[in-house]
């Protein structure tokens, strides 16, 4: 008899009743007859500045948007360096690029897979701008040392939070530390939306004030444009999800850290497998609960046939990715992030899977390694 398939990730109703009050404050809003830029968008943004501590939440349209905000409010341009790690989505050298400036990668730690204060650091230069640190499938950086490195170079700080909703660095939320935090409400995400979303954070007036503008096409007020913005604007019935949702969101985070905890106490001691590390002080929610094996292709085959769907964060490095010849590197460059790309494999975790389907994939994975 064939066993049901286990999904990389699945949209389950968790919290019982959580799709219930999505669909309910959609016809709400619907119902409000106010689309861009209305009550439920400001209500959202004063609820997420509000859980994270945080002065402004600024609502745009998707989390790469976030970035490219976010840089142009600290100011990063042309002619400037700004080091990010090679091991991310291509959304965060992207968005970089997006506002002229050249990117510098460094290598993340081994362990952690985050990039720290001592990869950074020999990076720096006269012409380095801004730390981009990317909280990397849900674990916080190590951001007291970043910041110390900032301050020290006189350095400004946009955080990738876009894996990372709710996590604390030392009773900290992610996002908040810097001059600007980025974060993408991608459906998948700990806190997603029903499409693209996300939102730049931030304890600066300024920065918050450049974000509501340049997101309005660089309206001060209606038909005043006091600099050249764009179209990036949370809509009002994402907007009214990601306030339901925002509700379950410790919850939400709970269930992860325990799903991740089984995975840890039952496959700890497996052979060839490394299992993620946390840092001392950091959090981590685990949007990602990503293993390591040397035998990464054959297992991921193995687990597909008995029905388990995995995914691969990230498959190719950023700087062997054909769109970034230009920069110059080549393998062997950066031996860290090579390795974890051909070893990385992120296992099913998501809120709402079932225990005998966690039972199956580790009862899987030992046997595979049998």
């Amino acid at each position: 008899m064939l066993m049901e398939p286990i999904p990389y990730f699945a949209f389950r109703d968790f919290p019982v009743g959580s799709e219930a009050a999505v669909q309910q404050a959609l016809l709400q809003a619907v119902a409000g007859k106010s689309y861009i830029l209305g009550k439920e968008l400001k209500h959202f943004e004063e609820a997420y500045a509000g859980y994270l501590g945080a002065k402004a939440a600024v609502g745009v349209g998707n989390g790469y948007d976030a970035l490219v905000l976010a840089l142009k409010a600290v100011g990063v341009g042309p002619g400037d360096e700004v080091v990010l790690p090679v091991h991310t989505f291509i959304a965060t050298i992207n968005a970089v690029l997006q506002v002229g400036a050249k990117p510098v990668l460094v290598e993340p730690d081994t362990k952690t897979c985050n990039i720290t204060a001592a990869t950074v650091a020999p990076a720096v230069t006269a012409s380095t701008k801004a730390i981009v640190p990317v909280h990397l499938y849900g674990q916080v950086c190590e951001m007291g040392p970043l910041l110390q490195l900032a301050r020290a170079h006189n350095l400004r700080i946009v955080e990738d939070a876009a894996q990372a909703h709710g996590a604390r660095y030392e009773n900290k939320f992610a996002g908040t530390f810097g001059d600007a935090g980025a974060f993408s409400f991608y459906p998948t995400k700990n806190l997603g939306a029903l499409g693209d979303a996300g939102a730049v954070v931030t304890n600066d007036e300024a920065i918050a004030q450049f974000v509501q503008m340049y997101r309005n096409y660089g309206e001060a007020q209606k038909y005043r444009s006091e600099v050249v913005g764009v179209n990036s604007r949370l809509d009002e019935l994402q907007a009214a999800v990601l306030r339901v949702k925002l509700q379950n969101l410790d919850q939400l985070n709970a269930e992860r850290q325990r799903l991740a905890a089984i995975y840890k106490e039952e496959l700890q001691g497996t052979e060839e497998l490394v299992l993620p590390v946390t840092a001392p002080g950091c959090g981590h929610v685990y949007h990602i609960f990503s293993i390591r094996t040397r035998r990464r292709e054959a297992l991921q085959q193995w687990l597909r046939v008995q029905g388990i769907y995995t995914a691969v964060h990230y498959p190719v490095p950023v700087h062997l990715q054909p769109a970034y010849r230009f920069l110059g590197h080549k393998a062997g460059d950066f031996p860290v992030a090579e390795e974890l790309a051909q070893t990385s494999l992120s296992l099913p975790l998501f809120p709402g899977l079932k225990q005998h389907e966690q039972e199956r994939v580790v009862d899987m994975v030992r046997k595979f390694f049998r």
